[in-house]
């Protein structure tokens, strides 16, 4: 379930267990689609090391091109998701876990929560999670100024809209400055704003 415009939202100190987590959920993938991915990242904050974050794992799967993405789509359904489309982010491709058993392996277990996204290789979306997850990995006083940045975020409404856009100056900031275009990054705002 998404958080609506009246729930809190709610940014948690860094959980050690999110790589792990993300560890478990990429076997699963990797066992069930490898073959047709050329990578699995574990992006958002809570790839990030120290960083606070919305405790939800963001996890790209990573296909060469549409082919591939189209014979992925039915497995993961058949895992518990539901194909969402692009929701207006070109390339980056929506699986919304249906149930917190989702993937569903038959093991009963109940998965952390988590966004699941099939990325284009070389697209802007995919790029744009990279860059700023590497890049905050690599500066921690940057990764500071974000995290506190979030908290006030956080502190202050309640609507999740307002919070991704009002991180948008940041990352768009973080994304110039690590080699996106005016065109790429004025795409991210657009995106941000109309989420």
């Amino acid at each position: 379930m998404e958080t609506g415009k009246t729930d809190p939202i709610l940014v948690t100190e860094y959980s050690s267990a999110w790589p792990v987590q993300f560890g478990q959920l990429s076997d699963i993938y990797k066992n069930f689609i490898g073959e047709y991915l050329t990578g699995i990242e574990h992006v958002g904050s809570t790839a990030v090391p120290g960083l606070p974050a919305k405790p939800v794992l963001d996890i790209d799967l990573i296909v060469e091109d549409q082919r591939k993405l189209a014979q992925i789509i039915p497995i993961l359904e058949l895992l518990g998701y539901e194909y969402a489309g692009e929701a207006g982010i070109p390339d980056r491709h929506t699986f919304i876990a249906k149930s917190s058993k989702t993937p569903n392996i038959n093991s009963g277990i109940h998965w952390p929560k988590h966004h699941l996204y099939c990325c284009i290789d070389g697209s802007t979306s995919l790029r744009n999670h990279l860059l700023l997850r590497d890049q905050l990995r690599k500066d921690p006083e940057l990764a500071t100024a974000y995290g506190k940045l979030k908290k006030r975020l956080a502190a202050h409404t309640t609507d999740i809209d307002k919070y991704v856009e009002g991180k948008t100056e940041f990352i768009t900031d973080v994304l110039g400055k690590s080699g996106l275009n005016e065109q790429e990054l004025q795409q991210i705002e657009h995106q941000n704003k109309k989420m």
